[in-house]
């Protein structure tokens, strides 16, 4: 044992051969040239690596700490079909005036999610959430795309009013559930937040029994409002393909979560149309309405391309564009209608006799009056870091369970088979 120990010792903490009277030092080959030299191992041709010559490219700037590289697959849209039973267009109103709303439908039972996109986005912002909800309550969701957003057509797509719009979404939901609707949770995010107090306020919706809020405060909303042209000014005007653009989605910060970006950024950009593809003869002006269709594309024409000529024909001036793709919608010519978006909605919102929620981003987004009705205990209220102001797609989980605990609470709801309701989700009140 103690020779045993002797040599251990010896050994550099184990990391080389003990060296002793019985573990002789040999020669390196290399010094002793009468020793024999391993030839090296030939391999076959046919199991040779193929040689790859060198790109000749300069060298790519070191990458942000956020940034991924860039995968087409990995940015390549996806369809609405994995998370919606059915999309639906909707027509409303008088065939002669009649406006078409595209929605998208999930679950036959429970009551009814009516969710509210932001400004510049469209219903497909909920996919993700949509999912997640259903896999926790019991639930009918309907999304629709708000006049002048994603696919709906209407004749007058400039007036985003706060008046307009609630009533667009009265009308689209009896078009689809008739005069009794079932019990209503009205779902609104940031611009569609302030859309659905409104539409809550006018009691347009009789069956309404819940008003869920994300991320939209008078207070922080009306601050914004100056720096607003300045923020889309510096977005992109254009993308070279719909992958560059959920791209670009996603490393900007405005949607954190690549899954929905992926589906939702899809209803925020059109494919620019070819003029030659348009109008070839003075019959073929361009209706508010025009849908071109290419495969699974659609292709929007902006009627505010069409001019009229002096000799009486119209003529398509597209702006030569830097990319393939544009937004949808220029939400900085609907500036007049952003201060009646927010204005007055703290007082609109706790005016509600209806059970209600408001899920943050940050806590810093309460105003006076929200703070002040919140310690009252007016509301129910959950701060959801970390995430950007798309709450809903940043973090489609939380808000789930957010809203599931709030639809369980008040017995508007209960859990889809095999899940258990919970009455330990930490709101504050």
């Amino acid at each position: 044992m103690a020779e045993v120990r002797s040599e251990v010792e010896t050994s550099s903490l184990g990391l080389g051969a003990p060296q002793s009277a019985d573990y002789p030092q040999l020669p390196h080959p290399a010094a002793d040239p009468t020793l024999p030299v391993a030839e090296p191992l030939k391999v076959p041709e046919d199991l040779q690596p193929e040689t790859q010559a060198e790109p000749d490219t300069c060298p790519l700037p070191p990458r942000r700490m956020w940034e991924d590289s860039f995968d087409t697959e990995n940015y390549s849209a996806v369809s609405w079909r994995q998370y919606f039973d059915q999309s639906e267009d909707i027509p409303v109103g008088p065939s002669e005036t009649r406006d078409v709303f595209r929605v998208y439908r999930n679950g036959t039972d429970g009551p009814l999610l009516v969710l509210l996109h932001g400004g510049g986005h469209s219903a497909l912002s909920w996919a993700v959430f949509t999912t997640a909800i259903a896999s926790r309550v019991t639930c009918r969701v309907l999304a629709m795309d708000l006049r002048g957003h994603g696919s709906t057509q209407v004749r007058q797509s400039d007036d985003l009013s706060t008046q307009t719009m609630s009533r667009d979404v009265a009308n689209v939901v009896r078009a689809c559930y008739g005069e009794a609707p079932p019990p209503i949770v009205l779902v609104g995010h940031s611009m569609g937040g302030a859309i659905a107090v409104h539409t809550a306020s006018s009691m347009l919706l009789p069956t309404t029994v819940g008003l869920v809020v994300i991320d939209v405060v008078e207070g922080s909303a009306m601050e914004m409002l100056h720096s607003m042209q300045n923020f889309l000014k510096g977005r992109p005007r254009s993308f070279e393909s719909i992958a560059h653009a959920i791209e670009w989605s996603v490393k900007s910060g405005q949607i954190r979560n690549r899954e929905s970006a992926r589906v939702s950024m899809v209803g925020q950009i059109k494919r620019h149309v070819e003029v030659e593809d348009v109008v070839e003869s003075p019959e073929q002006a361009v209706p508010v309405s025009d849908v071109v269709v290419e495969g699974n594309e659609e292709i929007c024409v902006d009627p505010s391309y069409v001019s009229d000529k002096p000799d009486g024909t119209s003529e398509v001036s597209i702006p030569e564009p830097e990319g393939v793709y544009s937004w949808r919608i220029d939400l900085s010519k609907a500036e007049k209608y952003w201060d009646g978006w927010f204005r007055g909605i703290s007082n609109l919102f706790l005016g509600c006799n209806l059970p209600k929620l408001l899920l943050l981003a940050g806590v810093d987004r309460l105003d006076r009056d929200l703070t002040i009705g919140q310690m009252q205990g007016k509301f129910m209220m959950q701060v959801l870091p970390p995430s950007g102001h798309a709450v809903h797609e940043d973090t489609p989980d939380k808000v789930a369970d957010a809203l599931a605990s709030f639809l369980f609470r008040h017995k508007f709801a209960e859990a889809s088979r095999g899940q258990r309701t919970s009455s330990s989700y930490p709101f504050t009140r």
